[in-house]
C-alpha cells in the first residue's frame, strides 16, 4: 500500500519530534519516499541530518533556502504529495493550520496541497482539551483533515494524561486507510 507513495511528513516542534523519526523509518522501510518539513521549533528537538539520513531524501527547514532543487518547493512538496502527515502536530501548528496562515514551509504546503492531511496532535493533556484546542481541531475537522486522536499515557511532564503522539503502528494504519479512499 506505501510502495513508491510519496508521504509529506511535516514535524512540528514538541519533545514528540523524536518519535518522527521512528514514523519516516517505518514508512521508508515500507517502500514510501518520505519528504520531510521541519518547523524552526523543530529542529530544536530532532535534527534534519537525522530524517535525512533515515529517509535518503533532502529535509525541508527554511522557506527561504536558496539551494533547494525545487523552483516553488512548497508548490513541489504539495502536488507530489500523495499523504501529508503532520506528527507530532503541536497546539501552535494547528492554530496557525485553523486560521489558514502559512508563514513557514509546513503552512504553505499543507495550503497547496491537494492531497490528504493528517494531524497527529501531541502536547499536554490541558493544552489539548483546552476549548480552543478542539476548537481548532473541529475547524480543521469539518475542512477535511484527520485527526488521529493523541493516546492516554505518561506525558513529558511526568503526569498520566491524553497527549501522547499515537505509535507509529497506528499512523500508518491511518494513512493506509486515506490512500484506499
Amino acid at each position: 500500500m506505501l510502495k513508491n507513495k510519496t508521504i509529506v511528513l511535516g514535524i512540528t516542534g514538541g519533545i514528540a519530534a523524536y518519535k518522527a523519526a521512528d514514523i519516516a523509518s517505518k514508512l521508508t522501510q515500507a517502500g514510501a519516499g518520505v519528504d520531510t518539513v521541519m518547523t524552526e521549533s523543530a529542529t530544536k528537538f530532532i535534527t534534519a541530518l537525522t530524517l535525512r539520513n533515515i529517509t535518503g531524501r533532502p529535509v525541508v527547514t527554511d522557506m527561504y533556502e536558496l539551494a533547494s532543487e525545487y523552483n516553488e518547493e512548497h508548490i513541489a512538496l504539495a502536488e507530489a504529495a500523495d499523504v501529508v502527515l503532520i506528527a507530532p502536530a503541536t497546539a501552535n501548528t494547528i492554530a496557525r493550520l485553523a486560521a489558514g496562515i502559512a508563514d513557514n514551509m509546513l503552512g504553505c504546503v499543507v495550503l497547496a496541497t491537494e492531497a490528504p492531511v493528517i494531524i497527529a496532535p501531541a502536547m499536554n493533556d490541558v493544552m489539548y482539551k483546552n476549548s480552543i484546542t478542539q476548537e481548532n481541531l473541529s475547524k480543521l475537522k469539518a475542512r477535511g483533515f484527520t485527526i488521529i486522536e493523541p493516546e492516554y499515557g505518561r506525558l513529558a511532564s511526568g503526569k498520566m494524561g491524553q497527549g501522547r503522539l499515537p505509535e507509529t503502528a497506528r499512523i500508518i494504519e491511518v494513512i493506509e486507510k486515506a490512500l484506499s479512499d
